[in-house]
C-alpha cells in the first residue's frame, strides 16, 4: 500500500515536471515564432523611417500652406466686418436725404437744394473711398435677378421688361473683391395679369364647389 502511494506520488511529480517543461517549450517556441515579426530588417526599418519622414514633411507643407492662406485672407479681407458696418452710414445718408426731400415744408426751397448737393458730395466721396479699398456696388437695375447677388423683395408688373428683370433697387448691395458684403434688395418685373382672365380662372375654380353644394 505504501509502495503504491509512493509510486503514485512519483508519477504525479513526473507529470507535473513534464507539464512544466511542455509549457516552457511552448512559450519558447511562441517567442521564437513572434521574434521575427517584432524585429525588422535594416532595410525595412530604413523604409519605415523614410515613410515617416515623408509624412512629416507633407504635414509641415500643408500647415505652411494653411498659414499662408490664413495670412493672405487676413490681409485681403481683414476689414470685411468694418466695411460691412460702414455701409450703414451710406444707408443712413440716403434715408436722411429722402426724408428731407419728402418734407412738405422744405420742398422746392434753396435750403433743401443745398443740403441735397452736400449729401451727393458726401455720398460720392464715401463710394470713392470704398472703391479704393476694393469695395464696389453691385449692378442691379435692368439686370437679371442673380440669387448670389440679389434678394428679391417684391414683384412689380411691367410689360416692357422680361420677367425676373430688376426694375427697382430698395437697398444697394456691395462686393469686397470676390466676396459678397451684402446682397442688393430689389424689386423684379413680372407680367401684368389680365383681370378678366383672373376672374374667369376664379370662376372655374368655384364651379366644382357650387356643383357639390
Amino acid at each position: 500500500m505504501e509502495k503504491e502511494e509512493i509510486n503514485n506520488k512519483e508519477n504525479t511529480e513526473d507529470k507535473t515536471e513534464d507539464s512544466s517543461e511542455d509549457q516552457k517549450e511552448t512559450q519558447k517556441n511562441s517567442e521564437e515564432t513572434l521574434q521575427p515579426d517584432e524585429k525588422s530588417s535594416p532595410q525595412e526599418e530604413l523604409d519605415n523611417l523614410k515613410d515617416k519622414l515623408a509624412r512629416t514633411f507633407a504635414e509641415m507643407e500643408n500647415q505652411r500652406r494653411r498659414y499662408e492662406k490664413e495670412k493672405e485672407d487676413a490681409f485681403e479681407y481683414g476689414g470685411f466686418a468694418f466695411a460691412k458696418e460702414a455701409l450703414n452710414l451710406l444707408d443712413n445718408l440716403e434715408r436722411s436725404k429722402i426724408s428731407l426731400e419728402n418734407d412738405e415744408a422744405l420742398k422746392n426751397t434753396e435750403a433743401l437744394k443745398k443740403v441735397s448737393e452736400h449729401f451727393e458730395i458726401i455720398n460720392k466721396d464715401m463710394l470713392s473711398i470704398l472703391k479704393k479699398n476694393n469695395i464696389e456696388p453691385i449692378k442691379s437695375i435692368n439686370e437679371k435677378l442673380d440669387p448670389n447677388l440679389h434678394q428679391a423683395m417684391m414683384e412689380i408688373e411691367d410689360e416692357t421688361k422680361e420677367p425676373g428683370t430688376i426694375v427697382q433697387e430698395i437697398q444697394k448691395g456691395f462686393m469686397m473683391k470676390d466676396r459678397l458684403l451684402r446682397p442688393s434688395l430689389v424689386g423684379v418685373s413680372k407680367k401684368k395679369i389680365d383681370k378678366e382672365l383672373e376672374k374667369d380662372k376664379k370662376t372655374q375654380e368655384n364651379q366644382p364647389e357650387n356643383e357639390e353644394n
